[in-house]
């Protein structure tokens, strides 16, 4: 009973984390599971089971509070469903330990530009839509990588899109977390088709899921009143820590670098986050906010404000 009660707090933790940042749910979750012995097959195919019930009750939630684009959602997750199902036939039979340290640099880059860009850059807006031929590729790498590396949907998503500077960063977040239901079934149907349910522990998967259901309305709430610099900060530096990890274990030097390595990004990612939140109060009150602050709705098309101006 302790230990289903830990790891339901741990899905409560990855759930809060992931749906108010747009990611860590399965990163979180999976390092845990593997930590504790169970093979990298097995805890990512217990985690894509707990997290179609999270990502139905995060998708509800963000629904709820006005964070999701369908728009987005349509495009992003059909793809992602596809790499989805390949990335977990593949890791059934295959290991991607050796595409780690690449994968880890790409991501590494994306979370240093994201937190550079919401912390010191302007947040005005740029003009134009996310396109298919953007979206779809995003979906395909994020989902394959999610299902073989056992996380990487928000991690891949989340910053690409918040990269892109035409979404408001909590329209991201819901909009991600929303397009990662598709993604967990489609991995799901995968590995139960190449692993069988053989080793499946449901009581894991019962404990990642009552957690995760329990956190995903706070997280909604969160992410719709958290300001756009301080979530961005946010975003990136669970971005950079996360990678910088994966790099110094892929390389064998986390023993000797970590020690000080780590102290120096937590250093940076606190000094970021205290930035961000002193220039968000500082334009604030000069009235230099660019917009897609808490309530904003600048993430309206143009269909939807023309229809309401008509209503009026």
């Amino acid at each position: 009973m302790r230990g289903w009660i830990v790891l339901a707090l741990v899905g409560l933790a990855a759930q809060l984390v992931d749906g108010s940042l747009g990611m860590a749910y399965g990163v979180t979750s999976t390092t845990l599971l593997i930590a504790s012995g169970t093979s990298p097959a097995l805890a990512s195919a217990s985690v894509h089971l707990a997290e179609i019930g999270t990502t139905l009750a995060s998708g509800a939630s963000h629904w709820r509070f006005g964070n999701v684009d369908w728009r987005i959602v349509g495009r992003l997750a059909l793809p992602g469903a596809v790499g989805a199902f390949l990335g977990a036939t593949a890791l059934s039979s295959l290991s991607t330990e050796a595409a780690a340290p690449y994968m880890a640099g790409v991501l590494l880059a994306l979370g240093v530009y994201v937190g550079v860009r919401f912390t010191t850059g302007s947040l005005v807006r740029r003009p134009g839509r996310l396109r298919s031929r953007f979206l779809v590729p995003v979906g395909l790498f994020g989902g394959f990588l999610d299902a073989s590396g056992g996380g990487g949907w928000g991690p891949v998503a989340t910053p690409a899109l918040l990269g892109s500077g035409r979404v408001e960063p909590r329209k991201v977040v819901g909009s991600v977390d929303t397009s990662e239901f598709v993604v967990a079934v489609a991995a799901s149907l995968g590995f139960l088709l190449g692993l069988g349910t053989a080793g499946l522990d449901l009581v894991v998967v019962s404990a990642l899921l009552v957690g995760g259901v329990v956190a995903a309305p706070v997280a909604a709430w969160v992410v719709r009143y958290l300001p756009a610099r301080v979530l961005g900060a946010a975003v990136g530096g669970v971005i950079v820590v996360t990678n910088v990890r994966t790099l110094l274990r892929a390389f064998d030097v986390e023993a000797s670098a970590g020690v000080w390595v780590y102290p120096l990004l937590a250093l940076l990612w606190a000094g970021a986050v205290v930035y961000a939140v002193r220039r968000h109060r500082r334009e604030r009150a000069l009235g230099q906010d660019a917009g897609w602050g808490p309530g904003d709705d600048s993430g309206e098309d143009e269909g939807e404000r023309e229809l309401a101006g008509a209503r009026s």
